[in-house]
């Protein structure tokens, strides 16, 4: 059997931190590592421990858990750690910067207990929790904050093919989805997706979206 996957909780209210914590170690695939209430800690823990999955609340004391988030997961990081974020408030201003700042998902605590197993596990796995069309709408609603003055399609160092896939997945459609748009295999888009996260050094298709918007792909 393969070892369990190993998750910090950092919320800074006990009584959810140990619910959460209660949750996951119910799971045999699933170990907590370690628990902490604040983002500071959340960055010092993780760098003893090595958890495969940070849970991070957002408003926390101390650190709060989007900069906790960058110094875990964000841009430049050496070792970058996967961080769910999970919180209370289910505002897109929130959702935004937690993306940004690195984070592979994000939850509501209202969520039922298998959302947030399911979204530990797929984090784990290096895939992104965010579905496409709440993708689409959190950057597009951005998109003008983050896309820079300079740089364009041009600058992407991308085959035609793999540019028309990335503007696909910019445009919120699921590897299903195109591959009946581009009449080609599900497999034959997956090699695409592979190959446009290795050339643009990208983590998962939260990235590939917001990479779109910056390099004015889509609009």
């Amino acid at each position: 059997m393969s070892a369990p996957v190993r998750v910090l909780v950092c919320d800074d209210q006990v009584l959810i931190r140990t619910g959460l914590s209660t949750i996951i170690d119910a799971q045999p695939d699933l170990a907590v590592a370690g628990e902490c209430g604040d983002g500071r800690s959340a960055v010092e823990l993780a760098a003893e421990l090595r958890p495969d999955v940070v849970v991070m609340d957002v408003r926390m004391p101390v650190l709060d858990g989007i900069e906790a988030t960058r110094l875990l997961a964000g841009a430049g990081v050496r070792h970058p750690v996967k961080v769910l974020v999970v919180t209370t408030f289910n505002l897109d201003e929130y959702v935004y910067e937690a993306l940004r700042a690195g984070a592979s998902g994000f939850l509501l605590k209202d969520a039922p207990p298998d959302r947030l197993l399911h979204g530990i596990r797929t984090v784990a796995m290096g895939a992104a929790l965010l579905d496409p069309d709440v993708t689409r709408r959190l950057v597009g609603r951005y998109a003008a904050r983050i896309r820079p003055a300079e740089g364009s399609a041009a600058d992407v160092p991308l085959t035609p093919r793999e540019l028309e896939v990335l503007r696909l997945i910019a445009d919120g459609l699921s590897n299903s989805e195109i591959a009946a748009a581009l009449v080609i295999s599900h497999e034959t888009v997956k090699t695409f997706v592979s190959r446009i996260l290795t050339k643009l050094d990208l983590r998962d298709r939260v990235q590939a979206v917001v990479y779109a918007y910056r390099h004015g792909l889509v609009t």
